[in-house]
Formats: structure tokens, sequence, C-alpha cells
């Protein structure tokens, strides 16, 4: 059966891996750098998407993060963030992602003395009004940069356990892996494990399974950012999939970073054949220029996978959320209710059953 662009993006979904200061929209940039009197490198949508979004202009994960400069320019108010998140609902309500969770440092807000409180209390009210409007959930992932000082990820995991039960469910170390261990923000991690509180951490996107090894064993990392060099240690790929480490894979972005030679090399497929858990995500819907119907639409494409895949995908997605048991247990059956009542797909055992 030919699965169609129309009907991926009615499909029910469920996003673990995006980055608020990766997903704006370009109207809203130019907007708020009027307001604010940000000066920006083009005021025209046209010339400012050419230059935020990668298109086929490949480069390094740090070429890639230094686009961020000009999105962050203009999350410096609560205002703003409290817009940016809520337009971020509002755009993936539109392609029925049911559930999704947004991470961002906050610490990277506060050039204009909006305070870390501010920066998560002001992006959890847009995120809460769009669930209102759209009935999209969410919750909110705090991230620790890689290179910034491991005490600033430190004072980071102090504002997760104040805004745990709050909006906010887990805690992530992002940035340049390259020079910049995880082992290093260890301290961090403990404070985050010992109050109960989920952890994912970017590993294996530039660097090697060893970034991926620190992840998990030194850091008690729940799920990985990206891991696309796991494949390399399979010892360490039988542990993760062993204990059931999610992957929160970005089709597009790890093409977009060189983290893979090119997209039919993505290791998705070897890993969901393994039995690996993976996930489908947007890294940054606006450098990437892509939706997660569109990340769908590659793993259709590139990777063969069916309906029945991405109902896989999704389950596990919802299962691996940063949530409460009782909230993933009633959004996992709601999700299987949709899929099986309006889109006829059920779980593939129960068909050869029958």
């Amino acid at each position: 059966m030919a699965i169609s662009n129309r009907l991926l993006k009615n499909l029910p979904k469920v996003e673990l891996h995006c980055h608020l200061d990766g997903s704006l929209r370009i109207d809203t940039i130019i907007d708020l750098a009027q307001r604010h009197n940000v000066p920006l490198p083009a005021s025209d949508p046209v010339e400012l998407k050419k230059i935020l979004s990668i298109g086929k202009n490949r480069g390094t994960l740090e070429e890639y993060i230094a686009r961020f400069d000009i999105t962050l320019s203009v999350m410096q108010t609560p205002d703003a963030l409290t817009r940016i998140a809520y337009e971020l609902i509002e755009d993936v309500a539109s392609e029925n992602v049911r559930y999704i969770e947004v991470r961002y440092s906050p610490t990277l807000h506060t050039s204009k003395e909006m305070t870390l409180e501010e920066a998560v209390e002001s992006v959890r009210d847009g995120l809460k009004k769009g669930e209102k409007d759209f009935g999209v959930k969410s919750g909110i992932i705090v991230c620790g940069i890689r290179h910034i000082s491991p005490e600033a990820s430190l004072k980071l995991a102090d504002l997760c356990v104040q805004f745990k039960n709050k909006g906010v469910i887990g805690f992530d170390l992002a940035g340049a892996e390259e020079n910049f261990p995880a082992k290093d923000h260890r301290e961090a991690f403990y404070m985050i494990l010992n109050h109960n509180i989920n952890a994912t951490i970017h590993a294996g996107e530039a660097f090697g399974p060893a970034s991926i090894h620190q992840a998990v064993h030194y850091c008690g990392a729940h799920r990985i950012g990206h891991g696309t060099r796991l494949k390399e240690d399979k010892d360490l790929m039988q542990y993760v999939n062993d204990h059931r480490i999610t992957m929160e894979i970005c089709l597009t972005s790890n093409w977009h970073t060189y983290s893979v030679r090119s997209l039919k090399h993505h290791p998705i497929r070897f890993y969901y054949d393994q039995g690996i858990r993976v996930t489908l995500n947007t890294d940054n819907r606006l450098m990437s220029n892509t939706t997660l119907t569109k990340e769908f639409g590659i793993a259709r494409d590139l990777f063969g996978f069916t309906l029945h895949d991405f109902r896989e995908v999704t389950i596990i997605a919802m299962k691996s959320a940063f949530l409460p048991h009782i909230v993933r247990k009633d959004l996992v059956k709601s999700i299987a209710e949709e899929l099986e009542s309006e889109f006829g797909i059920m779980p593939e055992y129960i068909e050869q059953k029958n």
C-alpha cells in the first residue's frame, strides 16, 4: 500500500527531540527583532530563511550551531519565549503531534537580565496556552551546554529540581561533543538522578561511541540524542538494546551535520531491525527546514518504513517520554485507539493471529 504524504501528516505523532531555539517562525524572528531593535543579517523573510536553513549547504556541527546566535538574539524576553513556545505548539498541532518534549538552555536567554526562573516560567506559559488551544501535551527539557562550564550545568540541574512537577520533565546536555566530554558534567547528572529526574544526552552525533558510553555509564542517561555512531561499538549497542535505552533519531539534522555520509547510510533501519528503541524527531525545524511529517517521509522513502513501523515508532516514543507511567499509559492507549479507528493500523501480531 502506498503511503501518501497526506496520510503521514494525519497520523498521530510524538516528538522527543525538538529545540525551541531551532524551531522559530521566520516572520516571528523579524517581528521580534523590529520590536526589540535587534539587528538581523537580513530583514527579508526569503533571505533570512536562506541564512538560517541549511538546505544543501552541509557543514560541521559547530557551523550548524552557529546559526542559533541569530534566533537566540530575539529570545531574550519572557514575552518572546511565551510567544515562540505557543507558536511551536500551534505548528506541531497542524500535523497531529499529540505530545512533544521541548528542550532549550535557560542560561542562553539571560542577556537582557531575564532570570533563569523567568526563562522556564515563560516557556511553560506558552506551552500550556498551546495545550489549552490545540490539545497538544508537552514538557520542558532543560539543556546544559557542553562547552559552558560544568558549574553552569550544575546550576541548571538545580533549576530542574526547582521546577520538577512544574513543567520541567528532564535534563539534557547539548552542544559540541569533541573536546567537551559529558563526564565533566557528571556532578550535574548526579543531582538530576538523585532527585529522580530523567536524563537524555546528545551523544554519538559528531563523536564516536565513547561519547555514548560516557552518557550512559558516567551520567546515567535514559535516552540518547542522535546516537548515529553507536553501531561502531557492538558490545555497547547490545547494552543499549538490552537496557531499552531509546535513540532520539533526527534524520535530516544528522545529514546536515555530517553525522552520516549520506542519508541512505543512516543506521536507523539497522537499529530498528536489531530491536533498538528508535524514535523520529525534527531536532531543529527551522535550521533543517523540516517537520515530523517530512522525517516520516524520509523513513518511508529511504528505509521502507511501513504504516506498522510508524505505529511502532510512535508507540515507542510515547513509552519513552519523560512522563509518569500512568500518563504515558493513557496516551499510548489513546494513540493506539486512534491508529486503529481512524487508520485501521493494528499491531502486526493481531493481524497474524487473524
